[in-house]
């Protein structure tokens, strides 16, 4: 695969909105366990483990044991500035529209 499409397997693995709050989760701590984040999205086991398979396989996440449990961390910190920039994205065009609904 080139670089092109390697990006776009990272992108696809950002798609789903909780993969998204995963990396936020993980960004503001060392690690956590699956149970864990479960709590925080309130989802089950399996789809939670779901989602983090889909972030470890790009990268983005990454794991290790401790025992019984797997802990995981974020891989790619960088993920924090991405979202910057795209809530930058999401506030100009909120306003851009804004402004268009204001001129009517």
């Amino acid at each position: 695969m080139d670089k092109y499409e390697l990006r776009a397997e990272v992108i696809k693995a950002l798609s789903h909105p909780a993969r998204l709050k995963i990396i936020d989760i993980l960004s503001s701590c060392n690690e956590k366990c699956v149970c864990e984040i479960m709590e925080e999205l309130g989802l089950e086991q399996s789809t939670v483990s779901k989602h983090l398979s889909i972030l470890k396989s790009v990268g983005i996440i990454d794991s290790r044991k401790d025992g019984l449990k797997v802990l995981y961390h974020l891989n790619a910190p960088c993920m924090v500035s991405f979202f910057g920039c795209i809530d930058n994205i999401l506030s100009r065009d909120i306003e851009r529209r804004m402004y268009q609904l204001e001129r009517g």
